[in-house]
């Protein structure tokens, strides 16, 4: 069969299909997916060369996921995370993409929006993607998305919070030790009647971890420190400043400092207390979980916890690899250590 020279799709603004290189070469379709698939393997040198100078030609590339599919693979991660404004989570989702790219695998990202709505939605979303296997970054409320994974086959890995009583690999920061290094900071530089700040705990463990050290740490201290934990509503300005003069009217004369669960209530603090007229350090101590890059600019710089964000991403995705060629582990639980920045939120003068 003589080569033909049909106007390629690219001269008309289309990219060149398969059949575009198998009209250009003079051969099947069936032999140039032979050809790409095997590299030229079982054909004669004449056809191999034909179909590679069409494919020159042409500037034909396969897509990579029709490829991987062909091969059972589709050599795509899912992950799913709770809000993509939320910088721990912006920060994981660097290192976990950074391990699935090394190791040959592209992440597809859903992000929840804070939404426990459309935490199935997600697993079912991504598995119309062929994902290999998820990470989850969830908001720990919807088990019944895990059904779905497990009635896929697909492996899972949770990062930071538990789903009910799964028995998943999870990772995360060990909580209990970071609140203790936190509170211990406020504690040593002077203030003695705390507050831990927080978003809505009920259901989510890695919330309800952190306030359950707090009430440890506070208990363990008693009575040379006192303190307690406010579940700050999600835009009410007025609760939480509110909150704040208790714990100003509570503490009296002693310096007093809070203690925020994340990096969103970390801001929503400083901003209450500068609507209060309150300097960071002199008025109030704050101490922040996440250390993002713009918590050195806040006020004279805030104290913050620093967890090992890109370890996390790297570890789950490791153990994700590790599922998916068949590794036989019970669940596995692992927690990494944080590190405190100190800055002038906590030093008083």
């Amino acid at each position: 069969m003589a080569p033909t020279d049909p106007t390629p799709r690219a001269a008309t603004g289309s990219a060149p299909t398969i059949q575009d290189v198998a009209d250009r070469a003079g051969v099947s379709k069936a032999t140039v997916s032979r050809y790409l698939n095997r590299g030229g393997e079982q054909l004669s040198a004449d056809v191999a060369a034909r179909v590679a100078g069409a494919v020159r030609e042409l500037g034909y590339s396969p897509s990579p996921m029709a490829q991987a599919l062909k091969r059972g693979k589709s050599k795509l991660i899912g992950l799913v995370v709770a809000d993509v404004c939320n910088s721990f989570s912006v920060a994981v989702l660097r290192g976990a993409e950074k391990a699935c790219r090394e190791a040959g695998y592209l992440v597809m990202l859903f992000n929840l929006g804070n939404d426990h709505v459309l935490e199935r939605e997600a697993i079912r979303a991504l598995s119309g993607y062929q994902v290999e296997g998820f990470i989850l970054h969830t908001l720990g409320h919807d088990s019944a998305a895990l059904a779905d994974a497990a009635r896929l086959g697909k492996p899972v890995v949770l990062i930071d919070r538990r789903i009910g009583d799964a028995q998943l690999d999870l990772v995360g920061l060990d909580n209990d030790a970071a609140v203790r290094l936190a509170a211990e900071h406020l504690a040593a530089s002077g203030y003695t009647r705390l507050l831990f700040v927080t978003e809505p705990v009920r259901g989510v463990s890695s919330r309800e971890q952190r306030a359950r050290a707090f009430g440890h740490f506070v208990t363990e201290r008693s009575p040379a420190l006192a303190g307690s934990t406010f579940e700050a509503p999600a835009g009410d300005d007025a609760a939480l400043d509110a909150a704040l003069r208790d714990l100003q009217r509570d503490a009296g004369t002693a310096p007093f400092g809070v203690l925020a669960a994340n990096a969103v209530i970390s801001l929503r603090v400083a901003a209450a207390a500068a609507r209060l007229g309150w300097a960071l350090g002199r008025d109030i101590g704050l101490v922040g979980f996440d250390d993002p890059e713009w918590a050195p600019l806040v006020g004279p710089g805030l104290s913050a916890i620093s967890q090992p964000t890109d370890d996390i991403g790297r570890i789950a995705t490791s153990c994700l690899l590790e599922r998916l060629r068949g590794v036989a582990l019970p669940p596995r639980q692992i927690l990494l250590p944080a590190a405190l920045n100190a800055r002038g939120s906590t030093r008083r003068g």
